[in-house]
């Protein structure tokens, strides 16, 4: 009987430690795990919340839709904007180090770069979670319709469309579209306000602002040049605008790919043609060029290793204008389409500006110079694997980031951040004028004043709604002020103060709301994150 009960022994205890240790089996006991944080979104933002929460001792996972890290950061935008550099601390501040660090190694530690290759971000951003022992879960996208699960005002868990059930007690949406936010229940808006909304004057529809980003030389709106009855050309919308200024709307500022450019013929490849190429999408830009102006490549900063940031320059260039409004509330089928439309229509526009033997030959010799790197984005044929999603929705709690804060004439007294940037909205409508003419609607850019604070209360819903969420992306901000806040160093600063928060309300047991701000002031203060601006701050070593 001993030696059958040691046969049977033998037989069943690999049985049982292959199932125990089975793929499906470990994966579903770790996620029917409760989380101290559950950050969704793999951005620059959600990766220095889940960095932060380590730091603090807490069991956090992060949850990323794509395969990749870092977002936008990562994503093409090398060239950082930020205005006043010297009000980003924190861990943020330690990226740039890090950036600095790669170049030079053995340099000054505290030295920052503030221009990189996309390549490195994420190698950056990845380092950053591999050193902290952070768990990611890749390729999993919120169920939008039934994705979130609440017991009262407290979020308890997330499902994915796959099914996959995160439970969590403290959750950050670090995604640029807040979709964890829209399906916990709390208010949120997108578009425009009115400037009545908030007694502002930059908000709303701005065709007297429009002045940057316009056409320098009047351009016939129609397919027949003189002739309405032709019809618009491609990319001119047809919706009743501009509207009158000052009026809110739907619209969003537009999108686009921040490229990443190279003049390095060893590393070069050409644009490639979009199997949907129409030249008559670009025909309003061959009326403009043959104008006399071409200025499409103008905003091309230069990264290290003979690359660039490409962005938006021009009355037309990069920017797809008015093909974006359905995205904020869109579902993934919608989404996917509008940045298959973008990933299209620039592909097409560099193709055009290269190929197209109607532009002058200064054109196409001077886009020839530039291709895409073969070492960056590998994995998706070298074109960038992150929209610029601008801006998408913006929560409403207690506190909305206006006009009024940016300009200093509001001040918070409970910051967990600084802001330090321009009022910088893209145009958002393209529209013809008495006179036939194409015009741009949208653009405003308006600075001049000193970095400011952002209050802790537009970054938690309000308490009503949900007490176990922060939301350091699509923060509680009208249309302008957003312009000025939504700058990747500031998301990170912001998440790192988000996370922070989150493990002072587990561990003050309280609703997020609820904190004590004095202790979390103390903590990030620690960490030195910059909440108040001083003139001697401006003193910053910087590359």
């Amino acid at each position: 009987m001993k030696k059958i009960t040691t046969i049977l022994f033998q037989i069943i205890t690999p049985i049982i430690i292959i199932v125990l240790t089975s793929p499906s089996c470990s994966q579903k006991n770790e996620h029917d795990n409760i989380y101290d944080l559950v950050v969704y979104g793999g951005t620059s933002a959600g990766v220095i919340a889940a960095v932060q929460a380590v730091k603090l001792e807490k069991h956090v996972v992060l949850i990323e839709p794509g395969n990749h890290l870092g977002g936008l950061s990562s994503g093409g935008l090398g060239a950082t904007d930020i205005g006043n550099k010297a009000a980003i601390g924190g861990l943020s501040r330690d990226f740039y180090k890090r950036v600095n660090q790669h170049y030079h190694p053995g340099s000054d530690s505290t030295a920052s770069m503030w221009t990189f290759e996309p390549h490195v971000a994420e190698k950056i951003f990845n380092d950053m979670i591999k050193e902290a022992g952070i768990k990611v879960i890749y390729n999993e996208r919120l169920d939008l319709k039934n994705g979130v699960k609440k017991t009262g005002t407290r979020i308890s868990e997330i499902v994915m469309e796959s099914g996959l059930s995160i439970k969590g007690k403290m959750f950050i949406d670090a995604t640029y579209e807040g979709d964890l936010m829209a399906g916990s229940g709390v208010d949120f808006t997108y578009g425009r306000e009115s400037n009545k909304q908030y007694n502002e004057t930059l908000n709303g529809i701005q065709t007297a602002n429009a002045i940057y980003h316009q056409f320098k030389n009047p351009v016939d709106a129609y397919i027949i040049p003189g002739k309405a009855e032709s019809g618009l050309l491609p990319g001119i919308l047809d919706d009743g605008g501009p509207g009158i200024d000052g009026d809110g709307d739907h619209r969003i500022q537009a999108y686009c790919f921040r490229m990443c450019l190279t003049n390095v013929p060893e590393n070069r490849l050409p644009f490639p043609k979009p199997h949907n190429y129409n030249p008559m999408r670009y025909e309003l830009l061959l009326r403009y060029t043959n104008t006399g102006v071409f200025d499409v490549l103008n905003l091309s900063k230069q990264m290290p290793n003979g690359k660039t940031d490409t962005n938006n320059r021009g009355a037309f260039a990069t920017d797809n204008i008015g093909m974006n409004y359905e995205y904020p509330n869109g579902d993934y089928k919608t989404r996917n389409e509008i940045i298959k439309e973008h990933e299209n229509y620039q592909k097409g526009l560099m193709w055009f500006l290269a190929n197209d033997p109607r532009l002058p030959k200064y054109v196409r010799d001077e886009v020839n110079k530039w291709g895409l790197p073969k070492d960056e984005f590998i994995d998706n044929g070298n074109w960038p694997h992150q929209l610029y999603i601008r801006e998408a929705r913006r929560m409403i709690s207690d506190y909305v980031m206006t006009q009024h804060d940016c300009e200093g004439k509001a001040i918070t007294d409970i910051p967990v951040g600084l802001a330090a940037y321009t009022m910088d909205s893209h145009h958002v409508q393209r529209y013809v004028d008495e006179s036939g003419k194409v015009r741009n609607e949208g653009d405003v850019e308006i600075g001049g004043f000193p970095p400011y604070p952002i209050s802790f209360k537009s970054i938690v819903p309000k308490r009503e709604e949900c007490t176990n969420l922060l939301v350091p992306v699509c923060l509680s901000s009208s249309h302008i002020a957003f312009g000025s806040i939504r700058m990747e160093p500031v998301f990170m600063v912001l998440a790192q103060s988000a996370s922070t928060a989150a493990i002072h309300a587990l561990n003050e047991k309280k609703d997020i709301q609820q904190i004590s701000y004095a202790n979390l002031k103390e903590q990030l203060l620690k960490d030195e994150q910059v909440l108040k601006w001083k003139q001697e701050l401006i003193i910053d070593k910087e590359k």
